[in-house]
């Protein structure tokens, strides 16, 4: 069974290779700046749908199209990535208002063809995220890195911004790029 992700994110192909050793990356050219779906969640899940369905659309055979996308949300704003550093900062201060608190949500859409027969799972994976303070030294050095401009909302956790994580609540690999846990229920039977 050939399985393929619908990304060229770096993150997610890691995560993947830890599920299933070999498989096929193709980058989805999938317009996603006309999806505005009613609430967070179904947006990220209708992202995650329209990566996958132009992959699976553009291939054939028994499959496996694996799609995602990852959005950060706080107080109902939607944070993508940024367009500058001046963005990428006001980002960063707009997270440490208030309780600290805010969401990382990611939707996941997997598309199977086995026999002819077509399977289609869509859904997501939120988690609460916990930050500390920071001054704006720690803010501007953390931009500087270069790692906050290809991030939802300017941060990663996987790298240097860890530090200013306090707990998260919900799967580390979600917050990353892939739920994972989610994932492998889904394929387990195929990849066996």
């Amino acid at each position: 069974m050939e399985v393929i992700l619908a990304s060229g994110s770096p993150r997610r192909k890691e995560l993947l290779k830890l599920i299933v050793p070999k498989f096929k990356i193709m980058i989805s050219g999938a317009d996603e700046s006309i999806i505005k779906e009613s609430t967070p969640e179904e947006q990220v899940m209708k992202l995650a749908y329209v990566k996958a369905k132009n992959i699976y659309d553009i291939t054939q055979g028994d499959r496996i199209v694996i799609g995602a996308d990852t959005i950060v949300v706080k107080d109902g704003k939607i944070y993508g990535k940024p367009n500058s550093e001046e963005q990428a900062k006001e980002m960063i201060q707009e997270l440490l208002k208030g309780d600290k608190t805010h969401y990382v949500i990611t939707g996941l859409s997997v598309i199977i063809e086995k026999n002819s027969q077509k399977r289609e799972y869509n859904l997501y994976d939120k988690v609460k995220i916990y930050l500390k303070d920071m001054t704006d030294r720690e803010i501007e050095k953390w931009i500087n890195t270069g790692n906050a401009m290809d991030k939802a909302a300017a941060y990663g956790i996987q790298n240097e911004f860890c530090v200013f994580v306090e707990k998260i609540e919900g799967n580390y690999t979600s917050v990353v790029g892939l739920p994972t846990h989610k994932l492998y229920d889904i394929i387990k039977e195929e990849i066996e």
